[in-house]
């Protein structure tokens, strides 16, 4: 562990989990940015916790916040449906997100590299930085989509396939025959899945689909 003034680095999650049990214990609010299910693995219960997730989301206020990606992930797809009906909320979002979790609005701890197969973790208390990456969090979450509407736009666009055609550099007619649909529905519908990812270009989308590991 390294130590300087409100800022405490440690490498892995078992020591991670060591020096930060106690304030999961504790927490009344836990709001969770990631990428994956493996980044916060100390904070997504397996089968015998599931329990104690149950009493604990009953309890506190839960936000997670995820890049699509998730959609395509079947174990971090379920966790989040169960974490979900507890009365967690799940938000996606098509930006590059920090991976965070906040507790309490007075503790953040900030994923960092993966160096020789062991991350690292920063445990910060400062209330003047945690305020800074609470705001962050805070605008991301603000721009998210909840989960269940994004699900359900996301596979109502065949949003998964467009992209599949979009990657493969086919002609808008060749992609429509592909799928079934007629030209203009598919145009219509890439117009559309353009919009969900925020993107102004084809090449701006199938870039921020790779970025969320929809490709």
């Amino acid at each position: 562990m390294e130590r300087v003034s409100d800022v405490v680095v440690v490498r892995g999650e078992a020591e991670l989990f060591e020096r930060t049990q106690h304030l999961f214990a504790t927490a009344t609010e836990i709001s969770c940015a990631a990428r994956d299910l493996h980044t916060w693995s100390v904070a997504h219960p397996t089968m015998p916790e599931r329990e104690q997730a149950v009493r604990t989301t009953g309890r506190m206020s839960v936000r997670k916040m995820y890049l699509p990606g998730v959609l395509f992930d079947p174990a971090l797809a379920e966790h989040l449906r169960f974490m979900a009906t507890h009365g967690a909320r799940i938000r996606i979002t098509e930006r590059e997100v920090n991976e965070t979790i906040l507790l309490d609005r007075r503790i953040a701890i900030v994923a960092g590299d993966d160096v020789g197969g062991v991350r690292s973790y920063t445990v910060v208390s400062s209330p003047q930085l945690v305020q800074g990456i609470q705001s962050l969090f805070e605008a991301a979450w603000a721009g998210g989509t909840d989960l269940e509407s994004y699900r359900a736009r996301f596979t109502e666009l065949g949003a998964r396939e467009i992209l599949e055609q979009l990657a493969s550099g086919c002609k808008d007619e060749t992609a429509a025959r592909a799928l079934g649909v007629g030209l203009r529905t598919y145009r219509r519908r890439v117009a559309e899945l353009m919009d969900l990812l925020g993107a102004s270009s084809r090449f701006q989308a199938g870039a921020r689909a790779r970025e969320a590991g929809l490709l």
